[in-house]
């Protein structure tokens, strides 16, 4: 089959030097709807090179170049169509605040493949650290399509139900018309968000947002409405992509908090809360 299990877990880890300006940061900020209004003190934060501070989110798109999905494409013993492959979940924790310019190195490696039955989920693991230390470690799932029943391991499930009652906190965040076109200049070129063609041809009436601009957006959310716009306080971000966001939608972003946790939904309000991201958590330090 296309994923070769066995090469792909034996493969040694990949090594690549990336670095990041305060530019980048700031068009990642932008690209995940950050600056409205734009003179917001509380948007500035995200904004103005003189107040910046970075969403832990950046790490998935920091040195640009391809994000975790196309990048295990390339890894030894993977040979799949990318029509074929969906970013199934994304984890990330912090080891210490991001800063806003760095140079640093991140290691890749396949840690996992799993048979779904009909499909084979990846997971690729990167870590990186700069000059004085580790910076965060990450992991992606990457969902191949046609390419499970070999009688793998099924690894875990799909998670835990979402919180019963009411939220603490709902808040709807307007994705625009463009944003998948602005969100790609971070690095993931990725035909499915702006090719109408591809993505019919990936099974979708049209151009979807990416994962990652949906987990950038919630995490924000989650930091700006109930960690008081401390970006510092997020420890790690887990979220399983339950479906797909189509710019111009609406997201309700549906919050439940807990003791150094808080639990998130999120759905898209025009096709009836139909489920985006899933078991999802933000841990959090205490302010």
């Amino acid at each position: 089959m296309p994923v070769d299990t066995e090469r792909a877990l034996a493969a040694a880890p990949r090594t690549t030097e990336i670095s990041w300006t305060p530019e980048d940061v700031q068009l990642y900020h932008l690209g995940i709807g950050a600056g409205v209004p734009a003179t917001d003190p509380r948007e500035l934060r995200y904004t103005l090179e003189s107040r910046l501070h970075v969403l832990p989110s950046f790490a998935t798109v920091a040195g640009g170049g391809p994000p975790g999905v196309i990048a295990a494409l390339s890894m030894p013993g993977v040979d799949v169509d990318l029509a074929r492959v969906l970013h199934g979940g994304q984890s990330l924790r912090v080891h210490r605040p991001l800063p806003v310019r760095a140079a640093a190195i991140r290691t890749d490696r396949i840690t996992a493949v799993h048979d779904k039955g009909k499909a084979a989920v990846m997971v690729l693991r990167s870590d990186a650290a700069d000059a004085d230390g580790p910076l965060w470690t990450a992991e992606a799932q990457v969902y191949v399509r046609g390419e499970g029943g070999w009688g793998g391991d099924r690894g875990p499930s799909a998670g835990a139900p979402e919180e019963p009652g009411a939220p603490d906190r709902t808040v709807e965040r307007p994705v625009r018309e463009d944003q998948a076109l602005l969100y790609r200049l971070t690095g993931d070129l990725n035909p499915l968000h702006a090719d109408p063609e591809f993505a019919r041809r990936a099974g979708f009436d049209r151009p979807v947002l990416h994962g990652l601009c949906t987990y950038g957006m919630t995490l924000k959310a989650v930091v700006d409405t109930l960690l008081d716009g401390d970006v510092t306080r997020v420890r790690s971000w887990t979220a399983r992509f339950a479906g797909v966001t189509y710019p111009g939608e609406t997201l309700r972003i549906r919050m439940w908090r807990g003791d150094g946790a808080v639990r998130v939904a999120v759905g898209a309000v025009e096709r009836g809360d139909a489920p985006v991201l899933a078991g999802a958590t933000v841990e959090f330090t205490q302010g």
